[in-house]
């Protein structure tokens, strides 16, 4: 691979804020072209999706849900793939790029026969209506771009009896597995409150003409909610759990590839060690139990409207820190933070970075964004997040030296489409997200300490639950009462979690506690190697230039430069 040498990287200045060497440009375009042939793609199945990424001319067109669609992408990436094998290419890096290309496509390929294999097709579509319109209706959109969002919705209109039609088709065969009667009943839970968001949005933001067209389009999604709550929850299946073969697939996407077993062996372990370390900080502040010091200090609630300002100054104490202990390269522009909306809330009711434009930027930047409750119930309103110990670990994992640096850097930097797009997996993200936290909590004080390895805590919590509770070995209650119970979590935070495991997202919670540990021993593999030389600034900013590559892929990215 054509990156720059660690050898080269410490030898540079010891300039607090000199970063990794650039790549090489010539590489990246070479790159580029070969990913456009499964941008190529997305944009014609996917266009809301590829237009968030930058892809430039489909700011107006919406997915394809007519019938034979699934198949239709399939085989347009049956004839990608050929594409792309067929390719030779002699630069190392363009090289390895190309690799990730094809497998990035034979995992769509495969990702599309597993779902049509086992399951009913069901659309959560206020959901996807709001997340695409959302898209567009912001602050960081050019207002040029914005009326489009006008014409989506107008189209959108036209998908509801299509979306309805499919579902109905799948309902009909014994063979495939119905949504579970816990997703059902959360998407009739949340859909008012993101039907009511697309309104607002347009509102918020005056597009002209909005008025009847999104009428019509939200009379059509309160009739697709009544079809979801008098015919699929009705057939909506108890059991939530993947098949194997299936859940085995969804680790695989998010870069966990180790077995389940092992994994849940692997977190459990760390459970115990984590809470070790939780009592010994707890002693500290005068508490006998981490559980008992966790919910004195989640007495201190700081008011809703004062807590974006309070996540302001704490984001600019942990900037201190890097900059004092040289922890990673910082910009010299400020990172965004707000607060959700209840629609945001209702869509993603976890804190997470909104991730800028990769493509074509024009100075849109990632976000981190805040939310302070689950919308709809008085008992859901968190008290995880609002309190000032738990503003260290939480600024830190999504905004600096976490995710918004993490992807506002690759817009900066120069990374190929390859890496920042086809080779994006969760555990190299949520990874480097929780390793974030771990190299900042040694300059956190106590209290912020205690929360830091509670949420630690809480990740290898997931990487156990998550796939026992695919073996049965759980039931979401018991999750939920384990996970306020030993991690302290708040009832709407324990819910947002089983949430997750059991239909959000199968898998994925997992990948947090993996790509940390990966991270760990790729960190102590270089210490070992480099001895005294080593320099944890210019290794952070190695990792953070190589994009968003896998475990294995990473680690071969940066010893092969040693």
């Amino acid at each position: 691979m054509k990156i720059a040498p660690v050898a080269f990287l410490l030898a540079l200045s010891a300039c607090k804020h000199a970063p990794a060497a650039a790549p090489d440009r010539g590489s990246i375009e070479k790159s580029n072209e070969n990913a456009q042939v499964l941008l190529e793609v997305a944009a014609r199945f996917a266009p809301e999706q590829a237009a968030r990424l930058g892809v430039p001319g489909l700011d107006d067109r919406i997915s394809d849900f007519t019938p034979g669609h699934r198949q239709r992408q399939r085989q347009a990436l049956r004839e990608a793939l050929a594409r792309l094998q067929q390719k030779k290419e002699e630069d190392p890096m363009v090289a390895e790029d190309l690799e990730i290309l094809v497998a990035a496509a034979k995992r769509q390929i495969r990702g599309s026969e597993l779902s049509e294999k086992y399951e009913v097709p069901y659309t959560n579509l206020p959901r996807l209506v709001f997340g695409n319109v959302r898209s567009l209706l912001d602050v960081q959109v050019a207002p040029e771009r914005r009326p489009a969002a006008l014409e989506r919705v107008r189209k959108y209109a036209g998908v509801v009896a299509l979306a309805e039609d499919e579902t109905r088709a799948g309902l009909a065969q014994a063979s495939l597995l119905p949504p579970s009667r816990l997703e059902v009943e959360e998407d009739l839970r949340t859909a008012p409150f993101l039907i009511d968001g697309v309104e607002k949005l347009f509102k918020q933001f005056e597009i002209p003409g909005h008025v009847e067209p999104v009428a019509k389009l939200k009379a059509q999604l309160a009739q697709y909610v009544e079809f979801v709550r008098a015919e699929v929850l009705p057939r909506a299946r108890d059991d939530f759990r993947l098949p194997p073969e299936l859940y085995a697939f969804r680790l695989e996407q998010f870069g966990v590839d180790i077995p389940p077993a092992e994994l849940a062996t692997r977190a459990h372990a760390a459970f115990a060690q984590y809470q070790s370390e939780m009592n010994t900080v707890a002693a500290r502040l005068g508490f006998d139990d981490y559980r008992k010091a966790i919910r004195e200090l989640k007495k201190q609630q700081i008011p809703d409207g004062e807590v974006l300002a309070h996540y302001q100054k704490r984001l600019a104490d942990i900037e201190q820190i890097i900059r004092e202990h040289r922890l990673v390269s910082l910009p010299g522009r400020a990172a965004r933070i707000r607060l959700g909306t209840p629609a945001e809330n209702a869509q993603q009711p976890a804190p997470h970075m909104v991730p800028p434009r990769l493509l074509g930027n024009t100075g849109e930047q990632g976000e981190f964004v805040l939310p302070l409750g689950i919308p709809g119930a008085a008992e859901m309103k968190y008290d995880d997040f609002n309190y000032s110990a738990a503003s260290w670990t939480l600024t830190a994992h999504e905004a600096r030296p976490g995710h918004e640096l993490q992807f506002d850097g690759m817009v900066e930097r120069g990374v190929s489409i390859a890496r920042a797009i086809f080779a994006g997996n969760s555990a190299n993200t949520e990874g480097w997200g929780l390793y974030a936290e771990a190299i900042t909590l040694p300059y956190m004080p106590d209290d912020g300490k205690l929360i830091s390895l509670q949420l630690r805590l809480q990740r290898a919590a997931r990487a156990f639950v998550d796939p026992e509770l695919q073996l049965g070995k759980w039931t979401p209650q018991d999750a939920r009462e384990f996970l306020q119970r030993e991690v302290v979590l708040s009832p709407a935070f324990a819910k947002e979690e089983v949430d997750r495991f059991t239909f959000r997202a199968p898998g994925q919670a997992t990948s947090y506690f993996y790509g940390y540990t990966r991270l760990l021993e790729l960190r102590a593999e270089v210490e070992k190697k480099l001895g005294a030389n080593f320099d944890a600034q210019r290794f952070h900013d190695l990792i953070l230039a190589q994009g968003l590559l896998p475990p294995d892929l990473l680690r071969r990215a940066v010893l092969s430069a040693l």
